[in-house]
């Protein structure tokens, strides 16, 4: 099992795996930004990437700044690799998923 950062991220991946969907926990990192030299300058790894679907997720359950620097990301990714199919989910997501999800597990 991965080793995750934030416990919202364990209990996405619990989710998944309920409803069997195939996953990998941040496999991939976009470079956004390199400089003159070619060297990295910002890059990004999504949360996770569902594999049937062909979809990064992001989560996002900080404070208003740093939810807002996260959409600047995304918005970079989307510009600089546009093939790349990318959903952030948010706080409200997340808790609606999982009232979801415990109704499922009560049943």
């Amino acid at each position: 099992m991965a080793d995750f950062a934030h416990e919202s991220e364990r209990q996405f991946a619990d989710l998944l795996n309920a409803y069997g969907i195939r996953w990998d926990y941040e496999p991939t990192t976009f470079v956004l930004e390199v400089d003159a030299a070619g060297n990295t300058v910002e890059a990004f790894t999504p949360d996770f990437y569902l594999c049937d679907f062909d979809t990064y997720v992001e989560l996002t359950t900080l404070r208003q700044p740093l939810v807002t620097r996260k959409n600047r990301k995304v918005r970079r990714l989307l510009e600089t690799h546009p093939d790349v199919a990318i959903k952030l989910l948010y706080r409200k997501d997340i808790e609606r998923l999982e009232a979801k999800y415990r109704l499922a597990d009560a049943a």
